[in-house]
């Protein structure tokens, strides 16, 4: 059994982390109501361009996306990995790690390269895979005006040929507690459903031109796209975090309330011999 001293500092260094923990925990939980409010406010306004978009592309005849729904037969792939800046969030980044290489399987045989956003997904990723760029700069300033210079860049580079497939992986955020790892086509864009459209009942006026409101809403429906995937990791990142940590005080305390039982124990003990060595000396200076 570990001596007196060495329990007490057991026990002082669990209650530091244990304050660590609880500290972070609060932290995170700040940051997530923040969060959280980003992203819920966005998803209506992203799913009824994505709506907008589908509907007006529906009713058209003929290729309506350019170079951005152009499909041609995938030999370079560009899988885009969203995790964090930082650790002690659980699963968080192995998660779309494991995804990440998952994913990069199912193409065997093709070029698959990789762009980072998150220092942790760089980090391990860069070295069993391609690592093309790290934008992890991103979350220094997460605002629509930096993400958009990102979607631009890939845009660009479908439209230029560099790659035919596009995919994005991160975490959506479901609540605090759950983590949902997505993996969503990018480009080219995902063909609009084939159900038909009936317009009969309302007549439209379009201005200007119903093609050039699809050329428009069509990259910005692809930078939005991009944005709230990253909101969204953003947001299951804090929840991930004040998931762990909150775990990890709950272990802190009963891990220090164990070490004080077994101080408490030993001390006694120590006492109880103590006791013991002055009654025998008192014994034997009687006899």
């Amino acid at each position: 059994m570990a001596n007196l001293k060495e329990i007490r500092n057991r026990i002082a260094s669990v209650s530091s982390t244990m304050q660590i923990t609880s500290a972070m925990k609060m932290v995170s939980a700040a940051k997530l109501k923040k969060a959280q409010d980003a992203i819920t406010a966005m998803r209506p306004y992203s799913q009824k361009l994505t709506e907008l978009l589908q509907n007006l592309s529906a009713t058209m005849d003929g290729d309506t996306g350019g170079a951005f729904a152009e499909q041609r037969p995938v030999n370079k792939v560009l899988i885009v990995a969203i995790t964090s800046n930082r650790g002690l969030c659980g699963a968080f980044n192995s998660n779309i790690i494991k995804q990440v290489k998952t994913l990069e399987a199912t193409y065997a045989g093709k070029q698959v390269s990789i762009l980072s956003i998150g220092k942790k997904g760089n980090d391990v990723l860069g070295k069993t895979c391609t690592i093309t760029d790290n934008k992890s700069a991103v979350y220094d300033d997460l605002t629509f005006e930096n993400v958009a210079v990102i979607a631009q860049q890939l845009m660009d580079e479908f439209a230029a040929g560099e790659y035919d497939k596009i995919e994005l992986v991160y975490n959506h955020f479901k609540n605090a507690a759950t983590q949902l790892v997505l993996t969503e086509q990018f480009l080219p864009l995902v063909p609009a459903a084939t159900e038909a459209v009936d317009n009969s009942s309302v007549d439209y006026i379009f201005e200007p031109s119903k093609e050039e409101i699809i050329e428009q809403l069509i990259p910005l429906s692809l930078k939005t796209q991009l944005y709230k995937a990253i909101r969204d990791s953003f947001a299951s990142e804090h929840g991930a975090r004040m998931t762990a940590m909150h775990k990890a005080t709950d272990n802190a305390t009963d891990l220090r309330n164990q070490l004080k039982l077994t101080y408490n124990k030993a001390r006694q003990a120590s006492i109880t011999n103590e006791i013991l060595e002055i009654v025998g000396g008192a014994e034997a200076l009687n006899n």
